[in-house]
């Protein structure tokens, strides 16, 4: 049924080409899989494709960090609606570089740093986390979309460097934007 009800929609979605690698995925891609409460499963379309999570890794990392820190978190990156893009740095002098949210860039960010100091092999030990979470022990990084991001994520150096101005980040920020 929700297959049938998408045809009628005009696609006005964009492929995220900010970020080249994303750009050559196919926007006519679509899977989907649903697990019940008592473990049957449904599934159609591409849903046994790999794809870039990108920003769902937010819940994942704050899951981690929260697990880690518990509410004390909260000192480091607030619980608000932003108002502004995932990506500004507007909001960041006001706020004077505590992020409102986890789920903009910013705050993922500052998630990010709290796992590096936290964790002896932050990349591993995410990933590891992520595993068991999902039961998907195949669930990997690509490497081609991170390299893409790497060379491109200009305003994410810029949130994180205006961040560490403020003493928000405590690790080198090379290290942070990897994780």
């Amino acid at each position: 049924e929700i297959t049938a009800e998408l045809e009628d929609f005009d696609d006005i979605g964009e492929v995220a080409s900010y970020i080249p690698e994303l750009g050559k995925v196919d926007p006519n891609k679509l899977g989907m899989h649903l697990t019940t409460i008592d473990k049957q499963e449904y599934s159609l379309g591409d849903s046994n494709e790999k794809f870039s999570i990108q920003s769902i890794a937010k819940v994942l990392s704050l899951t981690l960090a929260l697990k880690i820190m518990g509410k004390e978190l909260w000192s480091r990156v607030g619980v608000e609606p932003s108002g502004s893009a995932f990506n500004s740095l507007v909001q960041l002098e006001y706020e004077k570089g505590v992020p409102r949210n986890p789920f903009i860039n910013a705050g993922a960010i500052v998630v990010c740093d709290i796992l590096v100091s936290r964790l002896e092999n932050p990349k591993e030990e995410l990933l590891e986390f992520i595993r068991k979470a999902s039961g998907i022990d195949s669930v990997d990084y690509c490497s081609e979309v991170a390299d893409s991001e790497k060379k491109t994520g200009y305003r994410n150096y810029a949130l994180t460097y205006f961040m560490k101005s403020f003493g928000n980040i405590h690790n080198e920020v090379e290290t942070v934007l990897d994780l």
